[in-house]
């Protein structure tokens, strides 16, 4: 059975930190492959500024290609929105029997997990991997299977200020990979 990270994101735009992070991950053993499966609209987050979704898709792909072992993954562009992670989990779980899914989150995501559509057929259908914000505290919530990456490294860079960067003419090329730079408009 091969292990899998599912990396949720609105990715707008993906960076340096998230990929140095999977790599880390990776690295460490804790899954075999990290997907990045893009959110075309968090519920929680319905008034956020978005590129298109195929725009952040393919800055996903062109990224992912410097490791073998991650990949974009499509299926919410497929589902209905807003996104819901139950409803992805099930549908991949259907495509991929065969694999077992671990959820990839940060500390900041953590207390929220109960309000979730569903919390507790998430937590009954895969893992999840914490990995550390701003020294915040993971408490356990009850009923997940949560371990922390209290190791990982972290990254001083965020999606939220990369877009203000741009709006505001500064350059960016030390935060995103190469390949996407020229993708990276408003």
């Amino acid at each position: 059975m091969s292990r899998v990270g599912l990396y949720f994101g609105s990715f707008n735009p993906v960076h340096n930190g998230h990929l140095m992070l999977a790599q880390w991950i990776l690295n460490n053993d804790y899954v075999d492959e990290i997907w990045f499966v893009v959110s075309p609209q968090n519920p929680f987050k319905v008034n956020k500024e978005l590129m298109p979704s195929e725009l952040r898709l393919e800055m996903l792909r062109r990224s992912a290609e410097i490791d073998p072992r991650m990949h974009a993954c499509d299926i919410e562009l497929s589902l209905p929105t807003p996104s819901y992670t139950i409803n992805t989990l099930r549908a991949l779980s259907e495509r991929y029997p065969d694999t077992r899914f671990t959820m990839i989150m940060g500390a900041d995501n953590v207390p929220g997990l109960p309000r979730w559509r569903e919390a507790q057929a998430i937590f009954d259908m895969c893992d999840i991997l914490v990995y550390p914000r701003d020294n915040m505290p993971v408490s356990p919530v009850e009923g997940a299977r949560i371990s922390v990456m209290d190791a990982a490294p972290q990254f001083d860079v965020s999606s939220t200020q990369i877009r203000d960067w741009l709006r505001n003419g500064k350059p960016i090329s030390h935060y995103v990979p190469s390949q996407i730079l020229s993708l990276c408009t408003l």
